[in-house]
């Protein structure tokens, strides 16, 4: 993208690997169409294959932590260093109307769902235990913490706060990891969000017309929807995230995902003993 943007905000999301690029492609087009003056902010392993995506910054990206949830701190940190907002969504989220010219949000996070962080964990032993040791270690009241929903938010500078949040989201998510927890990064966003003072508040952003197979699924569960409306997202997203294969196509699959999980798990191991082995350790 060549020309000076037009608005101070962006989209933004994570794409490793080659489905979650395909999917990636989707948002891409869909944000073209429906929002074409809005930058969207890509990490990726191949940037190439957002060339012709006159919308798209696309910036080349390695795996860094054990399971990439916690990555998309590094889409984020990217993200605002250009612009004054950004709207980071899941890759596998669709875009299925005009995004309002004007969008404005307050400093800080503005997520789209969430609740309490002691809610969320309520039925969850293992990631409560690990969220009160967490807030021991960070002197934080677990009543004023929040977990967010990271599927689509918005975060918004903060006078550099917004530096000390993703820093400590990484410190968060490595104990996390080195504890075996590999997902649930919204409970880091709150964690860490809580600690800098960076706020968080929850708001519709009804003015974002989007599909999400999990909250698109919940929602024709309660009869909210009608699965037949959204039939062909449902389709094309499964036919790009679980391509049928072969047995030997599924086993190489998995063995690399056991390698490069194992990798970063000791290589998070080392990093954490050099950097700050009370926090991570006792």
């Amino acid at each position: 993208m060549t020309s000076q943007p037009v608005k101070d905000f962006c989209f933004c999301t994570l794409a490793l690997g080659g489905k979650y690029r395909s999917l990636a492609t989707l948002l891409a087009r869909d944000l073209e169409k429906y929002s074409p003056k809005t930058p969207l902010v890509i990490l990726t392993d191949k940037p190439e294959e957002f060339n012709i995506y006159p919308n798209v910054l696309a910036f080349w990206h390695q795996q860094s932590s054990v399971g990439t949830y916690h990555d998309k701190r590094f889409v984020i940190a990217k993200a605002i260093s250009l612009f004054n907002a950004c709207i980071f969504v899941d890759s596998n989220v669709r875009i299925l109307d005009q995004v309002p010219d004007g969008l404005e949000w307050p400093p800080g996070i503005t997520a789209k769902t969430g609740c309490s962080i002691l809610t969320q964990n309520r039925k969850r032993d293992k990631f409560l235990n690990l969220v009160k040791k967490i807030a021991t270690k960070l002197d934080l009241n677990l009543e004023d913490v929040k977990f967010v929903n990271e599927f689509m938010f918005v975060v918004t500078r903060d006078s550099g706060i917004e530096d000390d949040f993703i820093k400590q989201w990484g410190m968060i998510a490595n104990y996390f990891e080195l504890n075996g927890v590999y997902h649930g990064e919204g409970n880091a966003i709150g964690l860490a969000a809580a600690k800098v003072g960076f706020s968080v508040r929850f708001d519709s952003l009804k003015e974002i017309s989007f599909f999400k197979d999990r909250i698109e699924t919940m929602r024709i569960k309660r009869g909210q929807a009608d699965q037949s409306e959204k039939l062909v997202f449902f389709e094309k997203q499964k036919q790009i995230e679980y391509p049928r294969q072969h047995f030997l196509q599924k086993l190489l699959s998995k063995l690399d995902k056991y390698r490069r999980r194992y990798y970063h798990l000791w290589r998070l191991r080392i990093v954490s003993l050099i950097s700050d082995y009370d926090f991570y350790f006792r």
